[in-house]
């Protein structure tokens, strides 16, 4: 390499990586994972075991803090699968907070890491899960009243009491998200 070669300062970075810090390392975050009761799903006639994952992060100085930075949201594959699970919330007086969504749909994909965080300030009292328009029967989606994506739902006492479609940015649409979970018994 002649002596000419410049580099920008990220690639000198990687080449000539900075020592840490002894002092810093005691305000890192340090990840674990916290693991749900394994469910089983039956999408599109593959049947997949699984265990949902909750990422915890935390200082390390409050090591006992057991709430979760981010809460998967558990897929429905199918339109029984749906009826048990708002059944289930009824049943458990909960509310249940559906992402309809499309693989293809690329602002379906930037807000869904950001409803798994929102999902963690709510677990596990309200239900978060995403519906893939393109893998269940249409039947659902005309049911549900989908039109646009990404829709998302605040199920209650097995009807939809409220409803936003996220056309926008993202932060908005979770703030709009959050508004709509805690104003649900106004509704």
């Amino acid at each position: 390499m002649s002596s000419s070669t410049k580099f920008s300062p990220v690639i000198q970075q990687q080449l000539h990586p900075r020592k840490s810090n002894p002092s810093s390392i005691s305000t890192l975050k340090v990840p674990r994972l916290l693991l749900l009761p394994p469910i089983s799903l039956n999408c599109s006639k593959i049947h997949l075991d699984f265990r949902v994952r909750a990422e915890i992060l935390e200082n390390q100085e409050n090591l006992n803090d057991d709430s979760p930075a981010s809460v998967q949201l558990q897929p429905v594959c199918s339109e029984p699968e749906f009826d048990r699970v708002i059944a289930d919330a009824q049943q458990l007086d909960e509310s249940v907070v559906i992402l309809w969504k499309a693989s293809w749909c690329r602002k379906c994909i930037y807000l869904k890491p950001k409803l798994e965080k929102l999902a963690a300030d709510y677990f596990p009292r309200t239900r978060f899960h995403s519906v893939d328009v393109n893998n269940v029967p249409h039947k659902l989606v005309v049911r549900a009243g989908i039109t646009k994506m990404p829709t998302i739902q605040l199920w209650r006492d097995g009807k939809k009491q409220a409803e936003i479609i996220g056309g926008h940015k993202a932060y908005v649409v979770v703030s709009e998200v959050r508004d709509m979970i805690e104003n649900q018994d106004n509704l």
